[in-house]
Protein backbone atom coordinates (compact mmCIF):
# COMPACT_ATOMS: atom_id res chain seq x y z
CA UNK A 1 0.00 0.00 0.00
CA UNK A 2 2.86 2.34 0.87
CA UNK A 3 4.50 1.64 -2.48
CA UNK A 4 1.18 2.40 -4.17
CA UNK A 5 1.02 5.75 -2.38
CA UNK A 6 4.60 6.58 -3.33
CA UNK A 7 3.78 5.71 -6.94
CA UNK A 8 0.75 8.02 -6.76
CA UNK A 9 2.84 10.84 -5.28
CA UNK A 10 5.48 10.30 -7.97
CA UNK A 11 2.85 10.40 -10.69
CA UNK A 12 1.30 13.53 -9.22
CA UNK A 13 4.65 15.30 -9.55
CA UNK A 14 4.85 14.43 -13.24
CA UNK A 15 3.83 16.94 -15.86
CA UNK A 16 0.13 17.40 -16.32
CA UNK A 17 -2.07 19.28 -18.71
CA UNK A 18 -4.90 21.60 -17.89
CA UNK A 19 -6.97 23.84 -20.07
CA UNK A 20 -8.18 27.33 -19.51
CA UNK A 21 -11.34 28.56 -21.08
CA UNK A 22 -10.53 29.88 -24.53
CA UNK A 23 -6.85 28.91 -24.53
CA UNK A 24 -4.84 25.90 -25.57
CA UNK A 25 -4.11 23.26 -22.94
CA UNK A 26 -0.93 24.01 -21.03
CA UNK A 27 1.64 21.62 -19.64
CA UNK A 28 2.61 21.80 -16.01
CA UNK A 29 6.19 21.45 -14.87
CA UNK A 30 7.25 19.30 -11.92
CA UNK A 31 6.55 22.31 -9.65
CA UNK A 32 2.90 21.91 -10.76
CA UNK A 33 3.01 25.34 -12.41
CA UNK A 34 2.26 26.14 -16.05
CA UNK A 35 5.35 25.48 -18.16
CA UNK A 36 5.67 28.38 -20.61
CA UNK A 37 6.61 27.90 -24.23
CA UNK A 38 10.13 29.05 -24.85
CA UNK A 39 12.17 29.42 -28.06
CA UNK A 40 15.77 28.30 -28.54
CA UNK A 41 17.83 31.39 -29.31
CA UNK A 42 21.30 29.82 -29.50
CA UNK A 43 22.84 29.21 -32.90
CA UNK A 44 22.54 25.62 -34.05
CA UNK A 45 20.20 23.14 -35.74
CA UNK A 46 17.45 23.67 -33.15
CA UNK A 47 17.50 27.49 -33.29
CA UNK A 48 13.93 28.82 -33.29
CA UNK A 49 12.47 25.51 -32.12
CA UNK A 50 9.79 25.88 -29.45
CA UNK A 51 9.73 23.93 -26.20
CA UNK A 52 8.00 23.83 -22.84
CA UNK A 53 10.34 24.58 -19.96
CA UNK A 54 10.13 24.95 -16.20
CA UNK A 55 8.38 28.10 -15.07
CA UNK A 56 11.01 28.67 -12.36
CA UNK A 57 13.94 29.00 -14.81
CA UNK A 58 16.87 29.32 -14.07
CA UNK A 59 16.10 27.46 -10.78
CA UNK A 60 14.58 24.67 -12.80
CA UNK A 61 13.00 21.38 -11.79
CA UNK A 62 14.34 19.85 -15.01
CA UNK A 63 11.04 19.82 -16.90
CA UNK A 64 11.54 20.00 -20.68
CA UNK A 65 9.34 18.93 -23.62
CA UNK A 66 9.53 19.92 -27.25
CA UNK A 67 6.35 21.61 -28.39
CA UNK A 68 5.78 19.04 -31.14
CA UNK A 69 5.98 16.27 -28.50
CA UNK A 70 3.32 17.86 -26.33
CA UNK A 71 0.40 15.99 -27.96
CA UNK A 72 2.08 12.68 -27.20
CA UNK A 73 2.76 13.88 -23.66
CA UNK A 74 -0.87 14.90 -23.23
CA UNK A 75 -2.02 11.48 -24.43
CA UNK A 76 0.31 9.77 -21.96
CA UNK A 77 -0.81 12.12 -19.20
CA UNK A 78 -4.44 11.31 -19.97
CA UNK A 79 -3.67 7.58 -19.83
CA UNK A 80 -1.88 8.13 -16.53
CA UNK A 81 -4.92 10.04 -15.23
CA UNK A 82 -7.20 7.18 -16.31
CA UNK A 83 -4.98 4.63 -14.56
CA UNK A 84 -4.82 6.76 -11.41
CA UNK A 85 -8.61 7.02 -11.47
CA UNK A 86 -8.94 3.26 -11.93
CA UNK A 87 -6.52 2.66 -9.05
CA UNK A 88 -8.48 5.02 -6.81
CA UNK A 89 -11.73 3.26 -7.69
CA UNK A 90 -10.18 -0.15 -6.98
CA UNK A 91 -8.76 1.08 -3.66
CA UNK A 92 -12.22 2.34 -2.69
CA UNK A 93 -13.80 -0.96 -3.70
CA UNK A 94 -11.10 -2.80 -1.76
CA UNK A 95 -11.74 -0.77 1.40
CA UNK A 96 -15.50 -1.37 1.09
CA UNK A 97 -14.90 -5.10 0.70
CA UNK A 98 -12.59 -5.10 3.72
CA UNK A 99 -15.34 -3.44 5.77
CA UNK A 100 -17.80 -6.07 4.54
CA UNK A 101 -15.37 -8.84 5.56
CA UNK A 102 -15.09 -7.31 9.05
CA UNK A 103 -18.88 -7.20 9.36
CA UNK A 104 -19.19 -10.81 8.19
CA UNK A 105 -16.51 -11.94 10.65
CA UNK A 106 -18.37 -10.23 13.49
CA UNK A 107 -21.64 -11.86 12.38
CA UNK A 108 -19.86 -15.20 12.16
CA UNK A 109 -18.56 -14.82 15.73
CA UNK A 110 -22.03 -13.93 17.00
CA UNK A 111 -23.52 -16.92 15.18
CA UNK A 112 -20.80 -19.18 16.56
CA UNK A 113 -21.53 -17.96 20.10
CA UNK A 114 -25.27 -18.55 19.59
CA UNK A 115 -24.57 -22.04 18.25
CA UNK A 116 -22.46 -22.85 21.32
CA UNK A 117 -25.32 -21.69 23.58
CA UNK A 118 -27.85 -23.79 21.66
CA UNK A 119 -25.61 -26.88 21.81
CA UNK A 120 -25.13 -26.39 25.55
CA UNK A 121 -28.88 -26.04 26.06
CA UNK A 122 -29.42 -29.13 23.90
CA UNK A 123 -26.99 -31.21 25.94
CA UNK A 124 -28.63 -30.02 29.19
CA UNK A 125 -32.05 -30.91 27.79
CA UNK A 126 -30.85 -34.35 26.66
CA UNK A 127 -29.28 -34.98 30.04
CA UNK A 128 -32.58 -34.02 31.66
CA UNK A 129 -34.46 -36.35 29.34
CA UNK A 130 -32.12 -39.25 30.10
CA UNK A 131 -32.45 -38.59 33.82
CA UNK A 132 -36.24 -38.42 33.59
CA UNK A 133 -36.32 -41.65 31.58
CA UNK A 134 -34.08 -43.37 34.13
CA UNK A 135 -36.32 -42.24 37.00
CA UNK A 136 -39.36 -43.44 35.10
CA UNK A 137 -37.81 -46.86 34.53
CA UNK A 138 -36.77 -47.05 38.19
CA UNK A 139 -40.27 -46.08 39.31
CA UNK A 140 -41.85 -48.74 37.03
CA UNK A 141 -39.34 -51.33 38.29
CA UNK A 142 -40.15 -50.47 41.89
CA UNK A 143 -43.89 -50.71 41.21
CA UNK A 144 -43.51 -54.06 39.52
CA UNK A 145 -41.29 -55.45 42.20
CA UNK A 146 -43.57 -54.40 45.08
Amino acid sequence: MASQQSMNSDSSSMSKSRSRSGSMPQLLCYHNDIAPIRVIKHDGPTRGKRFYGCSHWPRTCGFFKWEDESDEVRELQFKLFEKDTEIAELELENSLLQEKVKELKQTNLKNHDQLEEILLENSVTREGMYTATAYKKLYIFLLMSW
